[in-house]
């Protein structure tokens, strides 16, 4: 196992634990206990998901260069059914912002415009061009359909999640 692979295990792990100790926390007692990112991800509601990754995950903070070839990683990792609902969850904020299915299609390259016949290519170009081109719709998306995240292997990323999340669940007290 790679050096990159136990690192974010490890922060996958604090983070399921709700461990914020070293991140200074007054009382150092952890704010939470979850067993695992699947247990974090359904305990937690979207606004609280939505108000951790606020900040977070920005290309300001992590470049395009460098999310770009985690999310295609990430992406071919999720189940079928999930990959359609972060297409769907993806499209209708694009929708919202005057960007349909199709003009996506033709932009992007995409084999398809139908959220449930897209394979993890296509998911994955749309999830980079929301990334570079609308953060904000990346983040709400990340929210709504957490499964990505524990896919994510770089560590920096993993970090910058895991930092994130030990943050608000340490302000949980």
């Amino acid at each position: 196992m790679t050096s990159s692979e136990e690192y974010r295990r490890q922060v996958m792990r604090d983070l399921a634990e709700g461990n914020v100790e070293s991140l200074d926390a007054p009382t150092g007692e952890p704010a939470a206990e979850y067993e695992t990112f699947d247990d974090f991800a359904q305990r937690t509601t979207t606004d609280q998901r939505r108000q951790l990754f606020g900040r977070s995950l920005s290309p300001e903070r992590i470049p395009s260069s460098q999310m770009e070839p985690e999310l295609q990683k990430a992406i071919a990792q999720i189940k079928p059914n999930e990959r359609d609902d972060v297409a769907r969850a993806f499209f209708k904020h694009l929708k919202e912002r005057g960007l349909d299915e199709r003009h996506l299609e033709q932009q992007l390259g995409l084999s398809t415009h139908h959220a449930g016949r897209m394979n993890a290519d296509d998911v994955s170009k749309l999830a980079s061009f929301a990334y570079h081109n609308h953060p904000d719709i990346f983040r709400e998306v990340l929210a709504e359909q957490p499964g990505i995240i524990k896919f994510l292997s770089n560590p920096v990323v993993a970090g910058i999640i895991g930092i994130a999340a030990a943050k608000w669940l340490g302000g949980r007290k």
